[in-house]
């Protein structure tokens, strides 16, 4: 099935201005697939760790963490995940020296059957600017 998924930038050293993105991806994909879908999305380079982590808050320490050691990103499924718990979300944080920060959440929109002709995951929606991973700056 294809689930609709919102993936809004919270923080990043260089964020300065909105950035959100709806996603269609099949609810089969693994977490390394939603990866890739957010660097495409975004028009980021994909050169720096990753991970994926469930929390209340982006900053809170109780963490059920993904990342290529723990619970791996490469069979976790989306459906495996949601629901997730309440008050629980999302989050992707991606490069730990810049810390690009995303909340990501699944619509209650109903999932649908790809459709055929159709590559998963999409982007559908764009809102706000591509962030500037490596801003240039005048001297």
């Amino acid at each position: 099935m294809i689930w609709t998924l919102k993936v809004e930038l919270l923080f990043g050293i260089y964020a300065e201005a909105e950035c959100i993105r709806i996603i269609e991806i099949n609810s089969s994909s693994i977490l390394e697939d939603l990866h890739f879908a957010i660097q495409d999305a975004v028009g980021f380079d994909n050169d720096h760790l990753y991970e994926f982590y469930i929390s209340k808050t982006e900053r809170s320490r109780d963490r059920i963490r993904f990342d290529d050691e723990n619970r791996g990103i490469y069979n976790v499924t989306l459906e495996s995940l949601y629901p997730l718990e309440k008050g629980k979300k999302l989050y992707y944080l991606f490069d730990y020296g810049d810390n690009w920060l995303f909340k990501i959440i699944k619509s209650r929109k109903k999932p649908t059957e790809p459709i055929k002709g159709l590559d998963y995951p999409r982007v559908v929606e764009s809102i706000g600017d591509n962030p500037e991973q490596y801003p240039i700056y005048d001297e």
